[in-house]
């Protein structure tokens, strides 16, 4: 086990961990926490320093005023603070989902802080063609929430996403008691943070001037929403996105097999801390 350690930040607390040794690896997630990467972690770390957190809002990382929000940026600005104040500059980034999306922004935002972003099938709903429809889903689903239908909302996002989800399984996981801290980041989740998310558009200009860009897919993601929203923004980057194992949540299910097909990146990055006065 590692001791999560706190750093205050004017808007946020982070609640942050690291362990392992070598070149820094930051694995970044919105709305899933250090608990759900931990696994990953461990896969890493010995060949890496690997930094994981929880973001605003979520697990430790206590928002005193919600009404501040959680956008990609400011998850990156977030980020890029915790680099700076745990010395670890320059770092990859691994970013999964809403992660991915943070990691594009802090791409942008923190260039100079930054080796290899790796991001793992950003939902960026804006890059479609059927945006409108897209959006229209999304804000649909959030009144759904917020009117207190909570598992049909979130039928809803796995319909949206084109993810198949067993028969009782949303009733098991959303459908009974929770804890308040559960019920309360998960409403801050549907209110501020999905729909910044989804809605983030990037500078394809910043990104290609910037850290090096690989974006990922799951390898059992074939016809969801987010493998068309990465080769979305891959057709535009001009690159070709790497399939990694699993679905869109692999790095949770494979972690072992995951951080395996890391290595083509990430070896990038080992190669640049150990060329002389790299």
């Amino acid at each position: 086990m590692y001791a999560p350690v706190q750093i205050d930040l004017p808007e946020t607390r982070l609640n942050y961990e690291l362990r392992g040794s070598g070149p820094a690896i930051a694995l970044v997630g919105s709305p899933m926490t250090a608990a759900e990467f931990a696994p990953l972690a461990e896969a890493l770390a010995a060949h890496h320093t690997v930094l994981t957190h929880d973001p605003r809002g979520h697990g430790g990382s206590v928002l005193a005023d919600r009404s501040v929000g959680s956008t990609p940026d400011q998850r990156a600005d977030d980020l890029a603070e915790l680099v700076r104040r745990t010395d670890l500059g320059p770092v990859a980034v691994l970013g999964s989902s809403g992660g991915a999306v943070t990691a594009l922004a802090f791409a942008q935002r923190h260039p100079e802080l930054a080796t290899t972003i790796v991001a793992h099938e950003p939902p960026l709903l804006e890059l479609l063609d059927d945006r409108e429809e897209q959006r229209a889903l999304t804000d649909t689903m959030r009144r759904r929430y917020a009117d207190g239908d909570v598992v049909g909302a979130w039928g809803m996002f796995f319909e949206q996403a084109n993810i198949v989800v067993p028969d009782g399984m949303l009733e098991a996981m959303f459908g009974g008691e929770r804890s308040s801290s559960a019920l309360a980041e998960e409403a801050f989740w549907y209110a501020d943070e999905l729909p910044a998310s989804v809605r983030w558009q990037p500078d394809e200009e910043a990104l290609r001037r910037g850290p090096r860009i690989v974006l990922g897919i799951g390898e059992e993601s074939a016809g969801q929403l987010c493998e068309r929203t990465t080769e979305a923004l891959a057709a535009r980057l001009g690159i070709t996105a790497m399939r990694f194992p699993g679905g869109h949540t692999g790095f949770v299910d494979h972690p072992e097999a995951f951080a395996a097909r890391l290595k083509d990146p990430l070896g990038y990055l080992t190669r640049s801390a150990e060329r002389p006065g790299g």
